[in-house]
């Protein structure tokens, strides 16, 4: 089991939970921060002084204030850290459930446990905790699919935002516009009629409503 274990969550009542729950796992020694950029700055100082974290235990989402920060957000954290310590274990505890951001935390940034806060949280943050330590991965069940056949769709980045501008109220003109001053390519109109239609065809869409009604319920956008 795990000796020395980070917490980064800005939501006090949720980093008690967390808390008591890996006191009752018994770890000896639990810190915790409600910024990302102290994450990173814990976790190099205990690096450095040989004296390493063996797990850390994020959100995503971190409320912005008055204090700037390097790391604004849970993703980017993960990142930096996944990149600077590799061996470092990582559970993502987060309401988050779209299935394309967990695969991406995954393939991506190679996290090693997703776990969503619900009614079920501690429990199934328990689970990947016990998981992890012997080199397994956990999902929550809420998004055990995210890596099923019947999801291994051909969507990319490109693909997701598309359809997420198309969820905010964009014409494809405006998508258009946006990506030609983005420097985003295919940005012209006829590129993005034709990925957008390609799509409503994978998605048995019957128009432009239906499509991002079916990829929010997929938990893509």
């Amino acid at each position: 089991m795990f000796k020395k274990v980070l917490i980064a969550e800005d939501m006090e009542d949720i980093n008690k939970g967390v808390h008591t729950l890996l006191t009752e796992l018994g770890v000896s020694h639990i810190d915790q921060v409600q910024y990302c950029d102290d994450a990173y700055l814990k976790i190099k100082r205990a690096d450095l002084d040989q004296e390493p974290y063996d797990l850390v235990v994020s959100d995503l989402s971190f409320k912005v204030d008055h204090r700037l920060q390097t790391y604004t957000s849970g993703h980017a954290l993960v990142e930096k850290l996944k990149e600077e310590f590799p061996d470092l274990k990582v559970i993502v505890y987060s309401v988050e459930d779209r299935l394309q951001a967990v695969r991406t935390l995954f393939n991506q940034h190679n996290i090693d446990a997703y776990v969503c806060k619900s009614r079920n949280g501690l429990k199934n943050l328990s689970l990947a905790i016990s998981e992890i330590a012997v080199g397994k991965t956990f999902l929550s069940p809420e998004v055990s699919n995210a890596f099923s056949s019947a999801n291994e769709l051909e969507i990319d980045d490109y693909d997701i935002s598309l359809l997420d501008n198309l969820s905010k109220g964009l014409s494809q003109d405006e998508i258009s516009a946006l990506y030609r001053k983005e420097n985003i390519s295919p940005a012209s109109l006829s590129s993005i009629e034709k990925r957008l239609n390609k799509l409503r065809i994978q998605f048995n869409a019957n128009n432009a409503i239906h499509l991002v009604a079916i990829v929010k319920d997929l938990g893509l956008i």
